[in-house]
């Protein structure tokens, strides 16, 4: 059931990690006001009609939001929505919560005119469910907005391998090797933009990014 601005739609039960919630904002804080905050507003610029953003986290999205007509964010994390909740009111657009998790959407079929991913999908428990979600809800034509950690080449693939096993611990799941855009086209998404880049700090080339739009086909 699709509810208020201040409503939740309840469909999951999670754990979270309450510490990483703790720190998020505040580590991210110097990024979100420079490099990243910058990123997060050229890609929702155009963002429009029905928009559902997964993995929500904290809210920092919500203010970058200017030409939807509703978004649902979905968190599944209890710590990370309940800050998310908190900032709802820097939002300029309506906004609904669900509990959700990428992999089992709560909403029909073809019912989104955008998704929007920021480093959720090198989070996610199965990518691949939640690419295919992605895909369901989805209109035909309809957009997939990401920013996302992808997999390195050579060595550095090979060192974030080797990194995974603290780095999922610390970084609440994160997956720094997932070749996401291989699978974000091996879901049926046709890639229209595709911007690699690295970010600022001394360990840039263990965390490559990519920012994008890819478009659902036609027909499921």
């Amino acid at each position: 059931m699709w509810q208020t601005r201040a409503g939740t739609m309840r469909t999951r039960d999670d754990n979270g990690h309450p510490l990483f919630a703790a720190l998020y904002d505040r580590l991210g804080k110097t990024a979100e006001r420079g490099w990243m905050g910058r990123r997060r507003s050229r890609l929702l610029a155009g963002a429009a009609g029905c928009v559902l953003e997964i993995g929500g986290g904290t809210g920092a999205n919500l203010s970058h939001y200017r030409e939807a007509g509703r978004v649902v964010v979905a968190e599944p994390d209890p710590f990370m929505r309940e800050k998310l909740r908190r900032k709802l009111g820097t939002a300029r657009v309506p906004v609904e919560v669900s509990e959700a998790g990428a992999e089992a959407l709560p909403f029909p079929d073809e019912s989104f005119d955008a998704v929007v991913s920021t480093l959720v999908l090198c989070t996610v428990p199965d990518q691949g469910a939640a690419l295919e979600e992605i895909r369901r809800v989805l209109r035909p034509g309809g957009r997939l907005l990401f920013i996302e950690h992808v997999r390195a080449e050579g060595s550095l693939a090979r060192a974030q391998d080797r990194i995974l096993p603290v780095w999922r611990r610390l970084f609440a799941g994160c997956h720094p090797n997932r070749d996401t855009t291989r699978s974000i086209r091996g879901a049926g998404f046709g890639l229209r933009t595709l911007e690699p880049f690295l970010p600022p700090g001394p360990f840039a080339g263990l965390v490559p990014h990519v920012q994008g739009e890819a478009v659902a086909p036609p027909g499921r």
